[in-house]
């Protein structure tokens, strides 16, 4: 579980222009929240920030007024097009709590060749403690055979995480390669009639 300190400072200043201006210089609009206490808004650097949160769930020790606090980040916003961060929300989290989270999976083994492996659920929702939470779960398809699924209740959990998905969630499912060809041959076939000039009338 990842870990980084980061220096935050008081935003004094709100509104779209004062958001503007935090970013122009540099600096990411954030909010502070949980364990009832008053939402606190800070800016925390955006190059620090941005490196940080590469790491799934990792946790951000925010130093700000000469007080730390422990939190993770519950809700990011990118600009769509530059992908660069506009705001995060962050929540208070204490050292030995518990809290929900979406975790990465991570498929281990060989399935069957004549198999297309799809992903329904790129993470799935588990609780761990604030600072145990796993960087990704496992789930073996060694053997996997075309037609097949694989369950949430099949991901391997470490010790003190518990499922909170739905057990019988289909994780991933390996579709019959055949099946689908024929599936988007006879999509394809549609357009290609309507696409295809019509015949010339007879005279």
């Amino acid at each position: 579980m990842a870990e980084v300190s980061i220096n935050g400072t008081t935003r004094t200043e709100f509104g779209k222009g004062a958001s503007r201006r935090a970013r122009r210089d540099g600096q990411v609009p954030a909010v502070i929240y949980g364990h009832g206490a008053t939402p606190v808004h800070i800016t925390l650097p955006a190059r620090e920030l941005g490196n940080a949160l590469k790491e799934s769930n990792v946790l951000l020790n925010i130093t700000f007024d000469g007080k730390t606090e422990l939190t993770l980040p519950k809700s990011v916003v990118k600009n769509p097009l530059k992908q660069n961060l506009e705001h995060i929300d962050l929540v208070l989290v204490r050292r030995g709590e518990k809290v929900t989270v979406h975790v990465p999976v991570h498929t281990e083994g060989k399935h069957d060749p004549d198999g297309i492996l799809e992903h329904v659920h790129n993470t799935i929702e588990v609780e761990a403690e604030a600072t145990n939470i796993p960087k990704f779960l496992v789930l073996d398809i060694e053997g996997m055979k075309a037609g097949t699924f694989k369950l949430a209740s099949d991901v391997v959990l470490p010790a003190g995480v518990t499922l909170v998905l739905d057990p019988t969630a289909t994780v991933v499912h390996l579709s019959e390669r055949r099946a689908a060809t024929a599936e988007e041959t006879a999509a394809a076939a549609p357009a290609a009639d309507a696409a295809a000039p019509a015949a010339p009338a007879a005279s």
